[in-house]
């Protein structure tokens, strides 16, 4: 019997949007591309969500993987507000759950600058009962000690348990563990799974 769900927050609960953050900055596409390129899209950008090095640390890398753009990288990451944002269902979504017994929790890679940059986005977390966010820990998904840390930390039974993330390895790494996994794509498509697992009123 399913007891407890956890989320995944950007691209479940949240919108993690990049490309559209660096856009409402006015960087024109390639831009956009070349920030992206010596930033997000470089493994550079799990370290951020590891938490281990100081935002000047990781921008000084960013900036090492293109250098003619310093001035706009640095820019782009002043301020990271906006990038992630609110999805409107994510607070009734969790009110319902719990509503019908289940405990609430999430799983989260997030930076510390994401989560103080944009905290309004995440005002969800005070509905929820606990969670993970992987800066704070030092420990990153699809790391295995993430998930482990989440059970032991709310003595929660993985067979009691089902994950909801939108990146396929974090899903099968939790499903190695013995919690139950949905690959999020929509949130119909999720309560339709969750539905299968016995999930609901």
């Amino acid at each position: 019997m399913i007891r407890n769900i956890i989320f995944d927050i950007g691209n479940v609960l949240t919108d993690f949007r990049w490309k559209g953050f660096l856009e409402d900055q006015g960087f024109d596409e390639a831009m956009v591309a070349r920030i992206a390129r010596a930033s997000v899209l470089t493994p550079l950008w799990d370290e951020v969500d590891r938490g281990v090095w100081e935002t000047d640390r990781l921008l000084e890398e960013f900036v090492r993987m293109d250098q003619e753009i310093e001035q706009e990288i640095r820019r782009a990451f002043a301020n990271v507000n906006g990038m992630v944002t609110k999805r409107g269902y994510a607070i009734p979504w969790i009110q319902e759950l719990k509503a019908w017994g289940y405990r609430v929790y999430y799983l989260s890679n997030f930076s510390e600058k994401a989560y103080e940059d944009c905290r309004d986005a995440l005002d969800f977390l005070p509905f929820m009962d606990g969670g993970i966010l992987s800066f704070r820990e030092k420990v990153v998904k699809p790391d295995a000690g993430i998930y482990e840390l989440l059970l032991s930390r709310y003595a929660l039974k993985a067979e009691e348990s089902v994950f909801l993330d939108d990146t396929a390895k974090n899903v099968e790494a939790a499903k190695a563990l013995g919690i139950h996994g949905i690959c999020f794509q929509t949130k119909e498509q999720a309560e339709a799974e969750l539905k299968l697992l016995g999930v609901g009123a």
